[in-house]
């Protein structure tokens, strides 16, 4: 396995670097033997036991120029025998490039669910759906079986996530021709969708207007992502379905994190189109580019959202930040009355911090000032300045929890009647000139209401946080 990238420095002495060696020496397909190496390594398997895509070659290539390009080794071989417990543990990430059929017997298939199971990874492609369809962990991994296409033709597919590095490049709306599976069920409710079809722009979808077409989900202890595209052979020549592809396998083997359980029931309060019931306190300002995308400008101020205050509600927004240094301060306040000014959030509310280069307390994920995140998590939770990462700010009565990219880093109760979480706003800090963060995809799901919050309160709480801070 690999050293992390995305432990991009050791910040405030907290950074945790995260690195596994990978196993011995294993022949691929072409006849070479793969050297030692402590980059990330990814299996390619595509033997077929029913319909060969003509693709396959083309998909087998496009990993492997993916791999040289971007610091990961790939191997790829069409034998089932392949599947055992020391060969696979060389391996951060199994693709399943257009399989069919029934292609591991059982001891292949215990030796490969036991492996996922241990933290690995599955890398579904196209045809990978229509794969082992009496062998239920595997159905589960891939998240759904495929049951029917129409003919090869353009559609249009909603991208649903802009966080995730599969999509996080893509706009609102992604055009492209393939051939587009149907599938048994929908995965929706187990798996976290990236991207689903819009049935009404091409003809033969079947799945009653909620189509996902990709999706990732953690599984079992490890991870899978799959994507329903890539039955053409143009496929793998495309800039965005290669970036896709790569976006998957790079969250497979670790080098980038996202949330990846179910999301359902939000509702947007930005979608990157509007800010109707928003409202900017201080100086400074929000602006919005045309990829949906709000960064802050110059500062202090904060931009709330003023249409209603919310009692118990989960939060989730995506953001990253600009600078290299990751030292752009800014953050998410919660709890606070509605008010013009800035500093009314500051001192009567709690900011969830942004800025990564502080001490613990006032750092990324923290209660600003008053609960450091868990650093160790969260260092293996974070991605890098220029990448997006995903909070969950979850507010029930007086507690609150704080989940980035899918992993929860933080979980405070609020005991100062000052600073009661019941007074619901929330907004999104600009900081000063020197600092900017982009949010986007800010939506909101209502929970049902408790009288308290079931956290332990922190042992110990640091002073407030002094203006200008």
């Amino acid at each position: 396995m690999t050293t992390n990238g995305r432990m991009w420095a050791a910040l405030g002495g907290a950074a945790l670097l995260i690195g596994c060696v990978s196993g011995p020496a294993v022949s691929d397909e072409a006849g070479g033997s793969a050297p030692h190496s402590d980059k990330s390594r990814v299996l390619v398997f595509s033997k077929t036991a029913g319909f060969r895509h003509d693709s396959i070659p083309e998909g087998i290539a496009a990993v492997r120029e993916l791999g040289a390009a971007h610091g990961f080794a790939v191997d790829a071989t069409e034998d089932a025998a392949a599947f055992t417990a020391r060969n696979l543990g060389r391996y951060d990430a199994v693709v399943f490039l257009s399989t069919t059929g029934d292609v591991l017997d059982a001891a292949q298939q215990g030796a490969f669910e036991r492996y996922i199971k241990r933290g690995a990874a599955y890398v579904g492609v196209h045809a990978a759906a229509d794969t082992e369809y009496d062998w239920a962990f595997y159905g589960g991994l891939a998240g759904a079986y495929f049951r029917s296409h129409p003919a090869i033709q353009p559609a249009t597919l909603d991208v649903e996530d802009h966080a995730h590095p599969a999509t996080a490049g893509l706009g609102a709306t992604w055009n492209r021709t393939d051939e587009w599976y149907d599938y048994r069920s929908n995965p929706r409710d187990r798996a976290h969708v990236l991207a689903s079809l819009d049935e009404s722009s091409y003809s033969g979808g079947t799945m009653n207007g909620d189509h996902p077409i990709a999706w990732c989900q953690n599984y079992q202890g490890g991870r899978s992502f799959y994507t329903g595209g890539g039955h053409t052979k143009e496929s793998f020549a495309e800039p965005a379905f290669r970036q896709h592809l790569l976006g998957g396998i790079r969250w497979a083997i670790g080098e980038a994190q996202a949330d990846c359980r179910p999301e359902n029931g939000y509702r947007p309060l930005f979608d990157g189109t509007s800010l109707a019931g928003w409202r900017q306190a201080g100086p400074g300002s929000f602006t919005t580019a045309d990829d949906g995308t709000l960064t802050s400008s110059g500062g202090m101020g904060m931009l709330w959202y003023a249409a209603s205050g919310f009692g118990s509600y989960s939060l989730k927004l995506d953001w990253k930040m600009a600078g290299a240094s990751g030292d752009d301060n800014s953050g998410v306040f919660v709890g606070f009355p509605p008010s013009d000014d800035p500093w009314s959030a500051v001192n009567n509310g709690y900011e969830i911090q942004i800025d990564a280069t502080d001490v613990p307390e006032r750092t990324t994920g923290s209660v600003y000032g008053f609960r450091s995140a868990d650093i160790r998590k969260r260092d293996r939770a974070l991605n890098p300045p220029g990448e997006w990462n995903t909070y969950e700010i979850r507010v029930e009565g007086e507690r609150l929890q704080v989940w980035l990219n899918g992993v929860r880093i933080n979980d405070f109760t609020n005991t100062d009647p000052a600073r009661s979480l019941r007074d619901g706003h929330f907004g999104i800090q600009n900081h000063g000139a020197e600092d900017q963060v982009s949010f986007r995809d800010i939506r909101i799901k209502e929970l049902p209401a408790r009288a308290d919050g079931s956290a332990t309160p922190a042992p110990i709480q640091a002073p407030a946080p002094a203006p200008g801070d």
